[in-house]
């Protein structure tokens, strides 16, 4: 495959989510690392012909390869990008090389702790979270916190003798509200200790019990009329709502560590492997294995994890999206985590899996067109358990107005694709008022007697656009009337009217599907074409019944007659009003005698 073909098949398939990307060159060297709040419009700009950057135009010049990695947030892929260029140091990459590195917050490990942004970390001293690429948002959550909490901001040597021993007297802050006074126990250590506690829950995202007594505080300040304390409760219940943000990781001691996403396909497995050293993703990769038969995915994922341990000495812990059998080496953890930044890391791991198996599908589906459509159809026939596949398909769907203007229509996929020379419409002709399954019923049997009588083809599978009861409507025609054996399903709509489930079986029976799974898509796609279909021929005929006028009543009177009197004289009241001669002009004497005498009751 060419170079400018291999880009412009990944330009297509790249997602519209926020990550990193990468530039690499024929040698497979990554050259530039940049950032996206949304990842296909940000590179495919680097290929617009309008860019007339020259740093663009090189580095353009020198793309052969490009990878990506998906991640939650803009605030995340500033994270990864920081990571990334510090690590690779790529050539085209002209800022954040120093080393420099986002702030965090630190947590003091004093009998008395302090709080406060840093850019050093020291374990041995305090705890950290972060870092955070928004400085903005660092300050917003200091200043929270210590809004929240009048928690101490002094460098004093604060132990609990020395307090005892009266060393230290409150400071300005202490008199203006700003601290809570522990130099001189004008708090006791029990209070200072929530105080941490809280604020550590705060730092974590984890605020929601925080929210609650402040929410529970501001109702009871208003209730006794205390407004303005009420007002400031509300106002710090907005703060921590607007400006919490919690990246990926904050728990900056998962280090060492590893999370692996797997997803498969066809015998293909698709494994997304996340680095995550002091609590920041360092590096991502994708891996494609074929898998043998038989083989399951608890193997693969073993064998991943083999070659993990020979690349990587220093993994001291790997995070798994199942389990697998018990591995010989207990140097490593294996985790499968429910809850907190281990689990948010395996779904990004996981999102990023399934992103790789999109690609490369969607990058399949254009080289090979009928591929997408195999896969569909031989999805539908497992779910279902039919003996064939089901390349035919026939949908059918009823419309009238309280009984009036009846019709019903039938829609033809093949291959997965519409096929609208054999589309047919109906008008409902036995049944008298609202009775869908009678309509059902007449629709189908003039259906299939048809194709009977002239040998023409029938469906591999018949789907109904209403549930149960079109089911069984159809199956009684079939089994007693027709004696053919068809196999039926349905779509179940929710309450506003989308696909929501399929039916089979009889009794009917729900099978499970996914809202992203490309056979939902396929199944909606068919309700809504065979809706579509009914709908527009409903209009067409109402439409029809509603402008029938006086003058199709007039005999000898044909529709082109018709339409050059409306088109002079613009309404039945005009023409109606009309002499002769006037009449004449317009459809000569003979038809204008005919209108005339018809309006003035005179018979010719």
């Amino acid at each position: 495959m060419e170079r400018n073909e291999k880009i412009q098949l990944i330009l297509n398939t790249l997602p519209e989510k926020p990550g990193v990307y990468q530039h690499l060159n024929n040698e497979g060297e990554i050259i530039y690392v940049g950032k996206a709040k949304n990842l296909k419009r940000r590179v495919s700009s680097y290929f617009n012909k309008n860019n007339n950057s020259f740093k663009t135009e090189q580095l353009v010049k020198h793309i052969a390869d490009i990878k990506y990695i998906v991640v939650e947030s803009e605030q995340d892929a500033f994270l990864l990008e920081n990571n990334l260029i510090k690590k690779y140091q790529p050539h085209y990459n002209i800022l954040l090389k120093d080393g420099k590195s986002y702030p965090s917050i630190c947590i003091t490990k004093e009998e008395y702790p302090r709080v406060f942004k840093t850019r050093n970390i020291n374990r041995k001293t305090g705890e950290y979270y972060g870092p955070y690429s928004f400085g903005y948002t660092l300050e917003l959550i200091l200043e929270l916190i210590h809004q929240l909490y009048p928690i101490r901001t002094c460098n004093l040597k604060l132990t609990n003798e020395n307090i005892e021993k009266n060393k230290y007297k409150v400071c300005l802050k202490y008199h203006i509200g700003n601290c809570c006074g522990i130099c001189e126990r004008k708090t006791d250590d029990e209070t200072y200790k929530q105080y941490i506690n809280q604020i550590r829950y705060i730092i974590r995202g984890n605020a929601a019990s925080i929210q609650e007594q402040i929410r529970r505080k501001m109702i009871e300040y208003a209730s006794d009329m205390q407004y303005e304390k009420a007002e400031e409760e509300k106002r710090k219940l907005q703060l921590i709502e607007k400006f919490i943000s919690k990246t990926i990781i904050t728990n900056t001691s998962i280090k060492h560590t590893i999370a692996l996403g797997y997803e498969e396909e066809n015998q293909i497995a698709y494994i997304s492997i996340l680095s995550v050293e002091k609590g920041s993703i360092v590096s991502a990769d994708n891996i494609l294995y074929k898998k043998k038969e038989e083989e399951t995915k608890e193997e693969i994922l073993s064998r991943t994890i083999d070659e993990i341990k020979e690349q990587r000495q220093d993994i001291k812990e790997i995070i798994l999206p199942f389990e697998i059998e018990e591995q010989d080496d207990d140097t490593i953890k294996l985790t499968i985590p429910i809850k907190g930044d281990k689990q948010q890391l395996l779904q990004l791991a996981m999102q990023n899996a399934q992103q790789q198996k999109n690609n490369e599908e969607r990058i399949e589906d254009k080289l090979n067109p009928d591929r997408k459509s195999q896969r569909i159809l031989n999805s539908l026939k497992d779910k279902l358990k039919l003996d064939t596949l089901p390349y035919r398909i026939e949908s059918f769907d009823n419309s009238n107005i309280q009984g009036t203007n009846a019709v019903a229509g039938c829609v033809v996929f093949e291959n997965a694709k519409p096929k609208k020379s054999d589309y047919r419409k109906y008008i409902i002709q036995t049944v008298v008022g609202q009775d869908d399954y009678a309509s059902m019923r007449e629709i189908i049997y003039r259906r299939y007697k048809r194709i009977m009588e002239e040998k023409g083809t029938f469906p591999d599978l018949i789907i109904a656009d209403g549930g149960v009861g079109q089911m069984h409507a159809i199956k009684e025609v079939l089994d007693h009337q027709l004696k053919i054996n068809i196999p039926i399903a349905g779509l179940v709509k929710d309450q506003k009217h989308r696909t929501a489930s399929m039916l089979y079986g009889f009794p009917p029976k729900e099978i499970g599907l996914k809202p992203t799974d490309e056979l939902f898509h396929f199944l909606t796609r068919i309700q809504d074409e065979v809706h579509r279909f009914a709908i527009t021929f409903h209009k067409q005929k109402r439409s029809k019944s509603q402008t029938h006028s006086e003058l199709d009543e007039i005999k000898g009177i044909g529709k082109t007659t018709q339409q050059k009197l409306l088109k002079t004289f613009k309404s039945l009241k005009q023409i109606r009003s009309a002499s002769i001669d006037e009449l004449a002009k317009v459809v000569g004497k003979s038809r204008a005698t005919i209108v005339y005498n018809y309006f003035n009751g005179k018979i010719s």
